[in-house]
């Protein structure tokens, strides 16, 4: 199959053919028929996190399963299926304590020995991204990977609930547990910003109040429901939050991954207040707050891919959307071919953008 490689870091990605094998058991083959290009494929382009080479990236996907293997009862060929990262073993402690999204995820892989899901044309190793590999034609995944929607759902917006939407909605919904009524700042307006917004709306919360350095995606947040803008290269982001909602926020989410926009979303916050952490910080990296603050029961927290449980969550976001209550449509900026994609990662890098989307 064709397949955008990763096969240095730093690096773009290259066009090349990969060899992808036959359902083993347990695995499902999907044909990818979406897949939209995330920042955090760009971590790891740009080396922020690291990563075994050549892989084959992506994982915010949808498609239609071709295949399964033995033992496969959850998903047949011809099922319309939403992949996530978040696959689940659902024997672990964080499986069956009600979260799987941080699941150990033993025995999900094939072992080292014997075929491999991926492989380059002269059989040496090419290995898979996050379990998934969403850039390709093809999937060879997990069951426990994949999520049944229903077949009138358009493919290439359910692939956007593979990640951006989960992690944005899920921040709200499930890391944070906003309630009506609350005040809201999130800082960064790109493809989980913008759900983190959509999300605090459809919460209830009475102030939404969306920061970026971009007014195009300012305006974005407009449309998806914030109640007020601040553009954070013509004023200072934590003052002005401080201001309109005075004396700061119930709920900040940071939604970037950067050291000075997560303290940022610390010194946005009320006392009593709680900031959320959605973005991926560089890995290493560390944030500093100031210790006083503690005083005033401040709290902070990560996100992981909004704390889903997805088999749960996204039919039910489908339901969302095709009830009009979800805005996806609007999250397209973009919908480009498999060799299109590198020229859609300096779309995403110019900022312009809330999410290009591959379609097969």
């Amino acid at each position: 199959m064709r397949a955008a490689l990763l096969k240095s870091i730093p690096g773009q990605l290259e066009i090349d053919e990969v060899v992808i094998g036959e359902p083993g058991p347990g695995e499902v083959l999907v044909r990818t028929s979406a897949a939209g290009l995330c920042h955090s494929d760009l971590h790891f382009m740009t080396g922020a996190y690291p990563y075994p080479t050549p892989t084959v990236l992506g994982h915010e996907s949808a498609g239609v399963v071709e295949a399964v293997g033995a033992g496969v009862t959850y998903v047949q060929e011809g099922d319309h299926v939403i992949s996530c990262l978040s696959v689940f073993c659902g024997k672990c402690e964080y499986c069956l304590s009600g979260r799987p999204n941080l699941c150990a995820k033993e025995g999900l892989t094939r072992t080292l020995t014997g075929a491999q899901r991926l492989s380059m044309p002269d059989g040496s190793p090419c290995h898979q991204f996050l379990h998934l590999s969403s850039f390709g034609e093809h999937m060879l995944v997990h069951e426990n990977a994949l999520v049944k929607i229903r077949k009138d759902m358009p493919l290439d917006r359910a692939a956007l609930i593979g990640c951006s939407v989960t992690t944005g909605l899920g921040a709200v919904f499930r890391t944070a547990a906003v309630p009506a009524t609350s005040t809201v700042a999130v800082i960064g307006c790109g493809g989980v910003g913008l759900n983190v917004v959509q999300g605090a709306a459809i919460a209830g919360a009475s102030r939404v109040i969306a920061v970026d350095m971009n007014e195009t995606k300012l305006e974005l947040a407009r449309q998806f429901g914030a109640t007020d803008v601040v553009n954070a290269s013509q004023a200072d982001a934590v003052a002005a939050v401080h201001e309109l909602s005075g004396g700061g926020v119930e709920f900040s989410f940071e939604a970037i991954g950067l050291k000075q926009t997560a303290e940022q979303a610390w010194a946005m916050l009320a006392a009593g207040g709680t900031a959320t952490v959605v973005g991926m910080i560089p890995f290493g990296q560390s944030i500093e707050l100031p210790g006083y603050d503690f005083l005033a029961e401040k709290k902070i927290q990560g996100s992981n891919m909004g704390s889903n449980r997805f088999r749960f969550d996204m039919p039910r976001y489908v339901d969302l959307y095709m009830d009009g209550k979800l805005k996806l449509d609007e999250l397209v900026s973009a919908r480009i071919t498999l060799d299109e994609i590198n020229d859609g990662f300096e779309a995403m890098k110019q900022g312009e953008i809330a999410r290009s989307v591959i379609v097969f």
